[in-house]
């Protein structure tokens, strides 16, 4: 009997939901968009609600224009945007928008972690430095400034997992997305007693956990009404943003390593033991693939550097795909190609909105290094790809030193495409690159754990070898050289401008209008 597996992808902006068969074919996807909320500077907040009723769009839009029948469904994947504070009430009900992954309102509050537990011990605990995007920090932050919103809390949820709550009814979470708050034992896959203990929160506020793959809960008669999905479909833990994206790929062994360019950069290793890096400049975290682990270097400006460079100096190459219906990305790319390795000369830092692997580094700012008379606009992207590739090589180079190397690098996301920035990215990295047929990113993930848990298929190794599978693969060429050459410039920019950092902040927010 055919089967299908659906996928759901709760992201930043919008709910993405998509439908694979067993052999990992796309039936149909759709995505419902919702707004992000700024009170303040720096804050960013959403309504659990809206991710509620985009993420029921988006799955009866898949039924519909897929027209399979809802019973045969044999599971669903959960996965979406990580370290997010949802606050309900005893009764279920939402307390305040949720805190999301991206806001800094709580450096306060990371300093008080640090001064209660000690930063060491934070990490000894939790595998991980305390940041201000993680869970814990919120919580705190809420205890300080909404005191009343604190004393009514029943439960914590993180966002994919309220999801769950209301497909369920149930409070479940599973062991890559809880990495993520800084109240879970990463080495043992369970909370945390010292944090929860040292923070004085309760243990009944935090759901059960499982491995991902597990199905832990059913969609319940109400929401079966509400989606169209049949009541009983089995729902899988399902992973993290990160963690479902890199076993959609295949990252589910040591010795592979996925470097993904987003609007962030992610270098993503699978581990077989539990690993930390001693001074923090990695996460890491329980995989999605039970009895694993992984490391991460996030890079906060990947894509998002050639984005900015395109909004602010590529007003005609966006004019030109307009009346072209070409992509203005691949235009301004293409004239990277006129440039030789190395940009003569010219660098870039793409440190936009700082920078988190290997500096951790809030005030780093980007910077264009070198620049002469000789330098044009074809220069200047090149140079731009160049930085980035050098700034996941910075994550690449701490991965090794904890002994985990690669093969190979598999890349993915949105900068994979392009043919030139691969080339540029095989060279740094000094590693063949692949690119694979999965590029629905951390959904189709998902759909392969729900595959596992309803043993549609036998393992996660099952999983990948029956639905993924290499597409381009490039090799290392004369460029190496030039770039091992270049690379050790890149690295002591950082070092010799990290004062002034500090010092251009500090006048900014003196002098700010």
């Amino acid at each position: 009997m055919e089967t299908y597996l659906l996928g759901i992808d709760l992201g930043t902006t919008g709910s993405k939901c998509l439908l694979i068969d067993e052999k990992g074919n796309l039936l149909a996807r759709a995505v419902s968009e919702y707004p992000t909320l700024t009170p303040r500077p720096g804050w960013t907040e959403q309504d659990p609600e809206v991710w509620w009723i985009a993420t029921v769009k988006s799955i009866r839009s898949v039924l519909e224009q897929s027209k399979v029948d809802p019973y045969k469904i044999s599971g669903i994947g959960l996965t979406g945007q990580m370290h997010g504070l949802v606050l309900l009430d005893s009764s279920g009900q939402v307390l305040r928008p949720c805190i999301l992954w991206n806001d800094q309102r709580t450096l306060e509050q990371c300093k008080q972690i640090e001064d209660r537990i000690g930063a060491e011990n934070v990490v000894r605990y939790t595998g991980n430095m305390i940041l201000t995007g993680f869970t814990a920090p919120k919580l705190l932050w809420v205890r300080q400034y909404e005191p009343q919103v604190y004393s009514k809390i029943g439960k914590i949820l993180l966002p994919k997992d309220y999801i769950r709550y209301r497909l369920s009814g149930e409070f479940y979470s599973e062991v890559s997305d809880a990495s993520g708050t800084s109240l879970f034992n990463v080495s043992k896959r369970q909370w945390s007693s010292e944090m929860l203990t040292g923070l004085d929160i309760p243990r009944l506020w935090l759901p059960e956990v499982s491995e991902s793959p597990v199905c832990t809960t059913k969609v319940s008669k109400e929401a079966a009404v509400e989606t169209g999905l049949i009541s009983g479909t089995p729902i899988a833990g399902g992973g993290g943003d990160q963690a479902a994206q890199a076993f959609g790929i295949g990252i589910i062994e040591e010795g592979i390593i996925s470097a993904t360019i987003g609007t962030s950069g992610v270098v993503f290793a699978a581990s077989n033991s539990y690993r930390i890096e001693p001074g923090g400049f990695l996460h890491a975290f329980c995989h999605a693939v039970p009895g694993m682990w992984h490391l991460m270097g996030v890079m906060l400006s990947a894509g998002g550097s050639l984005k900015w460079f395109r909004d602010t100096f590529g007003r005609e190459e966006i004019t030109l795909a307009q009346q072209s219906d070409l992509d203005p990305y691949s235009i301004l790319v293409s004239h990277a190609q006129q440039v030789p390795p190395g940009s003569e000369g010219l660098m870039f830092l793409p440190y936009l909105s700082g920078e988190r692997t290997p500096h951790n580094n809030p005030f780093a700012r980007g910077v264009f290094f070198g620049i002469s008379y000789r330098h044009n606009k074809a220069h200047f992207v090149r140079a731009v790809l160049e930085g980035v590739a050098f700034g996941l090589l910075d994550s690449l180079e701490v991965i090794k030193q904890l002994g985990i190397d690669s093969r190979e690098i598999v890349l993915s996301g949105g900068g994979a495409r392009s043919e030139v920035w691969q080339r540029i990215l095989t060279d740094v990295f000094g590693k063949p690159t692949v690119t694979t047929n999965s590029d629905e990113g951390a959904a189709f993930g998902a759909a392969l754990l729900a595959g596992v848990g309803t043993q549609i298929f036998t393992s996660p190794r099952d999983a990948v070898s029956k639905t993924i599978k290499t597409e381009k693969r490039m090799y290392p060429g004369e460029n190496r050289a030039i770039y091992q050459d270049y690379y050790p410039v890149f690295k002591s920019l950082y070092s010799a401008l990290k004062v002034e950092y500090l010092q251009m902040h500090t006048l900014v927010e003196k002098y700010a209008v």
